[in-house]
């Protein structure tokens, strides 16, 4: 009894302690906190998209006339005259620059002058072979170093008409990279000439696997930097037949109807309208980020499903990988996705789903 009465005793001591703590910080002016829940996980998500449905293609690029033409001269002297500058216009045949012609005339003289005693000693063995004074072969061989002296002769006074460099199109100068007095040598570009005539195109470089989805004729809408609010009308003229050994994209040509205000050089983006690729369309799979798949096995993977803020598991049917996409069936066009942060999450949890551009745009800040 005595045991029991101290058992009750220590209860009570050990309450009144706790209840005197209380008070304590109630006096002091403390409060009790309240544990608080912690927020949901922050993920991505993307929409799916029906198995056959169109997708837009994005890319930007440089605007270029289609024909540019890097102009230089074929020989190597010194730059004399550059009778243009940047912006002038030209036309076609005029003179643009020219280099110093003492070196080309002189092994042009030189070229004349062994083509002449070429010709002679020619001559000289025809008569002698005629009346039988020398072989066949020294005739031979006479005829041999005149056509020698010929091509010769020919070869220094295609190089003189080099000396010159004159427009091969009426348009514009786009660039000049050489002053009078410089060297150059020969194959270096001197000047850069546009065609005016010719369309003005945007060269969009996309991944394979994009670029195989359009087609010649295919319409784009065009934005350019120097007509904000503008969407000009484009068509795809050309498609590129090999892919950049560096990115692997490959190039799609894109005509576009330019006002006169747009000038090559400036830089232009192009929306096309794409039919979803074949092999995803033709068996009912749609493209997610494989970063959505939560595991694959054979035929077998999963995803979770967004269910309003609440993340569902959802069983799927996996097609395989196409580059950086999964290919999966079994998803109803519309649906919501997760995608980063799919790993963290568990079927039924809460989550917050969040727009990366704003993050990237909060920490630039």
């Amino acid at each position: 009894m005595d045991g029991a009465r101290a058992g009750y005793g220590g209860v009570v001591l050990l309450t009144a302690l706790a209840l005197g703590g209380g008070l304590l910080l109630v006096a002091c002016g403390g409060k009790a906190q309240t544990p608080q829940a912690a927020p949901p996980p922050a993920v991505e998500a993307v929409t799916v998209g029906a198995p056959d449905a169109a997708s837009e293609l994005t890319g930007s690029g440089a605007l270029q006339r289609r024909r540019e033409m890097a102009l230089s001269f074929r020989i190597p002297g010194v730059l004399t005259r550059m009778n243009v500058e940047s912006g002038d216009t030209v036309r076609a045949g005029q003179l643009l620059a020219a280099i110093d012609p003492a070196g080309v005339d002189a092994r042009q003289a030189q070229a004349a002058a062994d083509l002449e005693r070429a010709r002679r000693d020619a001559d000289r063995a025809r008569k002698l072979y005629s009346t039988g004074f020398v072989a066949k072969a020294r005739l031979d061989d006479a005829e041999s170093a005149l056509k020698a002296a010929q091509a010769a002769h020919a070869g220094a006074a295609f190089d003189r008409r080099w000396a010159a460099l004159s427009s091969p199109v009426s348009g514009v100068v786009l660039v000049r990279t050489a002053q009078a007095g410089e060297v150059v040598a020969a194959g270096q570009t001197v000047l850069t000439v546009a065609d005016l005539s010719s369309p003005l195109v945007l060269r969009l470089p996309l991944p394979a696997r994009d670029a195989a989805r359009v087609k010649v004729g295919s319409s784009a809408a065009v934005t350019a930097d120097a007509l904000p609010g503008q969407t000009l009308t484009g068509v795809v003229t050309r498609l590129g037949q090999a892919a950049d050994a560096r990115t692997g994209a490959v190039s799609v040509e894109i005509e576009v109807q330019a006002p006169p205000g747009l000038k090559s050089g400036q830089i232009a983006a192009a929306r096309l309208q794409a039919p979803a690729a074949q092999t995803a369309a033709r068996a009912g799979f749609v493209r997610i980020p494989a970063e959505a798949l939560l595991e694959a096995s054979g035929d077998k993977a999963a995803v979770l499903r967004l269910d309003g803020a609440t993340a569902r598991r959802v069983n799927v049917r996996f097609g395989g990988f196409d580059g950086d996409d999964a290919l999966v069936a079994g998803l109803a066009a519309g649906t919501r996705v997760i995608t980063a942060g799919a790993g963290f999450v568990s079927d039924g949890e809460k989550v917050a789903v969040v727009d990366p551009r704003a993050l990237a745009r909060v920490a630039a800040r």
